[in-house]
């Protein structure tokens, strides 16, 4: 199982939300759909045995286990093939995005993380090597740089992408 993050555009949870939740959007695309108390769901559909998701904040979280079609089988690859239309029908509707704008979407998100990660380690170099750094700095530095940490380890890279440069800015 390999779960994905995907953002949602600005509105799209609150609209979902509204008209009967992540469960009911997905029961209009997949089978055995079972509705979570926090606004999950968990289902299936052909090649997908097992698919669940949920909302994080403007970011939709999804498992999905694939099994491999019958290569040699013309309709079941064709089910496959359908079955992935599906999936991406979905997520076009679950996020309000398209596949290229996923896509986008995906890699800004990667971007911020690898900022921030630079950041942080272009810091550590700095204070290193410097021998007239004040204490003062060293320590907001390092107060910034926990910051960041705790925001990558919840996955937030907005966040941590914004700190990452008020930490530039401290040293330059």
């Amino acid at each position: 199982m390999v779960m994905e993050r995907f953002d949602v555009r600005r509105g799209k949870v609150k609209q979902i939300e509204e008209e009967g939740g992540l469960s009911t959007l997905a029961g209009s695309f997949f089978d055995n759909i079972e509705a979570g108390k926090d606004g999950s769901f968990s289902g299936s559909h052909g090649i997908m045995t097992s698919i669940s998701g949920r909302f994080e904040g403007n970011a939709l979280i999804v498992d999905v286990t694939n099994v491999a079609p019958n290569f040699e089988d013309p309709d079941a690859m064709k089910a496959a093939m359908d079955d992935r239309k599906r999936w991406t029908a979905f997520l076009d509707e679950a996020t309000g995005y398209n596949s290229k704008q996923r896509g986008d979407k995906a890699k800004e998100w990667a971007k911020k993380a690898s900022k921030a990660k630079s950041a942080v380690s272009s810091a550590r170099h700095f204070m290193a090597m410097s021998e007239s750094l004040g204490q003062d700095k060293k320590d907001k530095a390092e107060e910034l740089i926990a910051e960041i940490e705790e925001a990558l380890g919840s996955n937030e890279n907005t966040k941590a992408a914004g700190r990452a440069e008020k930490l530039n800015k401290l040293f330059n």
